[in-house]
């Protein structure tokens, strides 16, 4: 796995809350701007060839200063700054900047795991009770029979928004502001839910990890609106 104070790198290649859920998981949505439809669980689709091309050398610089402006961290000598200084102390390898970046990848990958009700993928990444209003969400629309579809188009910003330490066990909140297309639709392919129009969203999602421990997963434990 990665370095232990970010996002394993391999456990994010195993396969790392919906940014949508349906009714009683609206604790866990993210807060919607734009166009405003019914929040809807999501279902992955193929990378753009665009996306996944590799950069040339003279494109490098600016990607490299795109994610520096979408990625916030806490100046040093604040108060957040400083509560993440002391994780640092707990595991000497933790790093705020590395943390982001693991945790932009662990959203899509949640995200699209719900939609695709990839249960193997999903346990592994989220804290007990996350995990139960997964499972129970998924559940639900497989006895309806019902598909997902979603696409992450971009995320604008992604900021450490709380940090804390509680003897060894870290916990931070992350806030992600991201366009995405949702729809629900029945197995012949009539949509319920949602259209392919883009919404705005602004989630709150809160991961933790004991430092101490050997195991450098950081679970999602909880989510709400913006």
């Amino acid at each position: 796995m990665g370095a232990s104070g970010g996002f394993p790198i391999d456990l994010i290649l195993f396969g790392m809350i919906a940014a949508f859920l349906v009714l009683r998981l609206k604790s866990i949505l993210g807060k919607r701007t734009g166009y405003e439809r019914p929040p809807q669980p999501i279902q992955p689709r193929a990378v753009p060839a665009a996306a996944a091309a590799p950069q040339t050398h003279d494109a490098a610089p600016a990607a490299q200063a795109a994610s520096a402006q979408y990625r916030t961290v806490p100046e040093p000598l604040s108060a957040l700054g400083q509560s993440l200084a002391r994780m640092k102390t707990v595991d000497r390898a933790f790093e705020p900047g590395a943390f982001l970046d693991g945790a932009e990848k662990a959203f899509q990958i949640i995200v699209y795991a719900f939609a695709a009700g990839d249960r193997a993928t999903l346990r592994p990444l989220l804290g007990d009770e996350t995990w139960k209003a997964f499972d129970l969400a998924i559940t639900e629309r497989e006895k309806a029979g019902h598909n997902q579809v979603t696409e992450v188009r971009s995320i604008h910003g992604i900021s450490i928004e709380t940090a804390e330490l509680t003897g060894t066990v870290a916990s931070i909140g992350v806030k992600i502001v991201s366009d995405q297309v949702n729809m629900t639709h029945t197995q012949s392919g009539q949509v319920i839910t949602g259209t392919d129009a883009v919404t705005e969203i602004t989630d709150l999602w809160t991961f933790e990890r004991d430092l101490a421990q050997a195991n450098p997963v950081w679970h999602l434990v909880a989510a709400r609106s913006a």
